[in-house]
């Protein structure tokens, strides 16, 4: 009498390629997150009851710590002097067309530092600026 191995297992699902569709899907959603701008820096805003206005898409972003410490677009400068506010325009070479400035200042930065920005804005001919401030609770 002739005894068969019965291999009862069944068909065999081949994992690699599912694997790779998966590890791929997740390289494609973590390269197109966007991220908070404002994660770095934490700045408390001042309160203000006007609503402000829509951002546009290519502007200059200032902002200054509580300490005084000054980031052009969430690039921190060496100090907080006229020449290096002025030295990192130049760096980011604007040109001609001067864009919209929001100021994001903290609420106990001092006036010192806001002041200096908008004297290096306006010796600048930088024409749109503007303050961010957050809504009364």
């Amino acid at each position: 009498m002739k005894f068969s191995e019965d291999n009862n297992q069944g068909p065999k699902l081949n994992m690699t390629s599912l694997i790779d569709v998966v590890f791929l899907l997740l390289i494609f959603f973590m390269v197109t997150t966007t991220f908070e701008k404002q994660a770095k820096l934490k700045i408390q805003l001042p309160e203000a009851t006007e609503n402000t206005s829509k951002q546009a898409p290519d502007q200059l972003v200032i902002s200054i710590s509580q300490k005084g410490t000054i980031y052009l677009n969430n690039n921190e400068l060496v100090n907080s002097k006229y020449e290096s506010i002025v030295a990192g325009l130049k760096k980011l070479k604007i040109g001609d067309k001067k864009p919209q400035v929001i100021i994001r200042a903290d609420a106990n930065a001092a006036h010192k530092h806001v002041v200096t920005v908008m004297d290096v804005l306006a010796d600048n001919d930088f024409n749109s600026v503007s303050i961010a401030t957050t809504q009364p609770k």
